[in-house]
């Protein structure tokens, strides 16, 4: 298969079926939507694909530029020819997750009778993101993956993935992630969550059928979230306490770059993410509980797979401190499993996994690698 061309946000690349997607919560889905992106050619036995998994505001152009942003995709610095997830060696996949926005079943959808789900959107775990993705892979005509790999949420989906279908999944690599989301996580999104309730043009959540949207909740609760994926070595790094367009003390207004940058970050989201989205998602995160589904042991989730995993956190991420990973890596250890673990250092907190870190780009190489030349996967 070939890398399809951008198309305009109405027109994402989809696959639908209609006879939709059974939840945990205990509600059926009629109709399911998998909007998805793919890079690079699927060989002939069809053993060479990887399934990138995409972050709470991330989508599925994770290797060209948005079709609303026109920004680059959010791993171009791993995902691409010559790359650490190379293309001219993999088929590669992201989908939008289920409840997304950028063309997935979610709040922003129609139903059968073409009303919008909006609040009535069922709650929804990184399970049943799995099981979606599940079938789109099943509907491309793959039946094992080569490899599975996302960071931050994404890491959830990838133990999901291993955990779900060991069979199906030759080689795993959660990034920046944990086996549960922790209370202060939960905590955080919370606050991110009570913003969008506060504001004014929330209305319920039926914000659109007055054409408006929650922009102030949603920018705050960006801002809130953003947060979290800096460390303070980062903002004082970037920022300090400079001031910006400020000649003298004010209570109000952009008086510290900082400031500045948060607004920044807070406005240009609003102009690309659903609201119900953002809620419907940041609630699957907070149910996400590997070991509570398994006996209350993660080896569990575990035992006897045949899935090769490789393990990385960053030293200054505090959102999925290393601390968890390693509660994971012993956790694989004590199932047998072939685990490789890896810290890189680095000041650039939870986000690292996004920039250049050559560190993690060179054992997210070398580690492929060797799998592949396990499963028998030429190079080109």
């Amino acid at each position: 298969m070939e890398q399809t061309e951008t198309r305009p946000p109405s027109e994402h690349t989809h696959v639908a079926f209609g006879d939709g997607l059974a939840l945990d919560c205990g509600e059926h889905l009629p109709e399911l939507v998998v909007a998805y992106r793919s890079y690079g050619r699927l060989n002939a036995d069809r053993s060479n694909a990887v399934l990138v998994c995409h972050a709470l505001t991330g989508d599925q152009y994770v290797a060209e530029h948005h079709p609303l942003t026109g920004k680059p995709g959010w791993w171009d610095a791993v995902v691409g020819p010559g790359r650490p997830v190379d293309t001219d060696r993999f088929f590669v996949i992201c989908a939008n997750v289920l409840g997304g926005c950028m063309g997935s079943t979610g709040p922003r959808s129609l139903r059968p009778d073409g009303r919008l789900w909006g609040t009535d959107f069922p709650p929804i775990t990184i399970r049943d993101m799995v099981r979606a993705q599940k079938r789109l892979v099943e509907h491309l005509g793959i039946r094992r993956l080569f490899a599975v790999i996302g960071g931050s949420m994404g890491g959830m989906q990838a133990l999901q993935w291993a955990a779900s279908y060991p069979e199906s999944v030759f080689a795993a690599v959660p990034v920046a992630t944990a086996s549960y989301h922790s209370a202060q996580n939960i905590a955080f999104h919370e606050v991110g969550r009570q913003a969008i309730f506060a504001d004014p043009d929330y209305q319920d959540g039926r914000y659109w059928e007055s054409g408006r949207i929650p922009a102030r909740g949603l920018a705050v609760a960006r801002m809130c979230a953003h947060i979290t994926y800096l460390s303070e070595q980062a903002l004082t790094r970037k920022f300090g306490r400079r001031l910006q367009n400020a000649s003298g003390l004010a209570v109000f207004g952009e008086m510290f770059e900082v400031e500045s940058y948060l607004r920044h970050q807070g406005s240009s989201f609003v102009r690309r993410f659903d609201a119900n989205s953002y809620l419907t998602i940041t609630r699957a995160m907070d149910y996400f509980d590997l070991a509570a589904d398994h006996g209350g042991d993660v080896a569990n989730a575990f035992r006897g797979t045949p899935t090769r995993f490789l393990l990385v956190s960053f030293s200054s991420d505090w959102l999925f401190p290393t601390a968890e990973s390693r509660t994971m890596v012993r956790a694989l250890n004590r199932a047998a499993a072939n685990v490789s673990f890896v810290e890189v250092s680095t000041d650039k907190g939870h986000d690292a996994f996004l920039l250049d870190e050559p560190d993690f780009h060179r054992a997210l190489a070398g580690f492929l690698a060797g799998c592949a030349e396990h499963a028998g996967i030429a190079a080109r």
